[in-house]
């Protein structure tokens, strides 16, 4: 009992009752550390296989689906994400050398690349859903402002006049009968309801139809001649595994504000840094995980 009382009192702060040695339980939950990362690859494994399979299968919906993600804002988050994780490796070396205040700026910075992330994934998915761009059944629900798409019951305009019909009861404007707001329209005649042609309200177009130069682009993808069918599971596809990202960045960002809260306490030295060690493996598969995310959906 003597011998039981004095080991355990020799025990340091930061040993668990159920360990012998501080490396002993170093190494457990190193090994505890691999196999849960062992389980993300599996998880987002599964994702891969399907993003293989469907871009196999139809790469018509990625070529289509890939032209409208902002390449600019990927490779910036790509950046970013590979920056947090060479702080993320600083903090790692100053835990392990004691070195308390380069380990809290080291968690600092990797704590702001965090944040530099979902602040820029925040703005894209804004983007997105502004111009309708949903997964799934929501990819079908045409966006608020339509005022850059073409209404398909409306003729297809050229050169000289064009000829909308209209009630007969009462003029509308530009923005009632629908006309693209792409085209200059100048209403050089009207002709009063009923005193047209059948019943039509003629509008006299300038000689050349002016359109925007990037209309083709702004134009949504439902009103594509060339949108491939099932173009919503390019999508689908494209949030579920970004979207899953984004939520273990989430929680990288908790487990760098736990482990900040535990540098300024000086929790962690020379002799005990597990925790900042596991939190550094987290990050890293993060950031790996990104780094195959960016091009299989920007680049190609």
């Amino acid at each position: 009992m003597t011998t039981t009382a004095s080991t355990t009192h020799d025990h340091p702060d930061f040993l668990a009752h159920h360990w012998d040695t501080p490396k002993q339980q170093f190494e457990a939950g190193k090994l505890g550390m691999w196999l849960f990362l062992a389980t993300e690859v599996l998880l987002f494994g599964g994702l891969f296989v399907g993003y293989a399979v469907w871009r196999g299968n139809h790469p018509e919906l990625f070529k289509f689906g890939s032209q409208y993600l902002d390449t600019t804002m990927g490779a910036i988050n790509t950046v970013v994400l590979i920056l947090s994780s060479l702080t993320m490796a600083w903090a790692v070396t100053c835990a392990q050398r004691g070195n308390r205040k380069g380990l809290i700026i080291g968690l600092l910075l990797t704590l702001a690349g965090a944040g530099g992330f979902l602040g820029i994934k925040y703005f894209e998915y804004s983007h997105k859903f502004n111009e309708g761009w949903f997964p799934g059944a929501y990819f079908y629900d045409k966006p608020s402002d339509r005022s850059h798409t073409w209404d398909d019951n409306l003729p297809v305009p050229g050169a000289g006049q064009l000829v909308v019909p209209v009630p007969d009861t009462e003029a509308r404007s530009i923005e009632e009968l629908g006309l693209p707001a792409d085209i200059l329209v100048e209403l050089s005649t009207v002709v009063p309801p009923g005193q047209g042609p059948s019943g039509l309200e003629e509008l006299a177009l300038t000689d050349t139809v002016h359109t925007d130069d990037h209309a083709e682009h702004e134009m949504h993808a439902l009103q594509r001649e060339d949108r491939p069918a099932n173009a919503h599971m390019f999508f689908n596809i494209y949030f579920m595994m970004t979207g899953l990202h984004g939520l273990h960045v989430l929680g990288g960002v908790g487990v760098m504000i736990w482990l900040l809260i535990g540098a300024v306490k000086g929790r962690f030295n020379e002799k005990y840094f597990t925790p900042v060690d596991l939190g550094g493996l987290y990050w890293h598969i993060v950031d790996l995980i990104w780094i195959f995310l960016f091009p299989l959906f920007y680049l190609i």
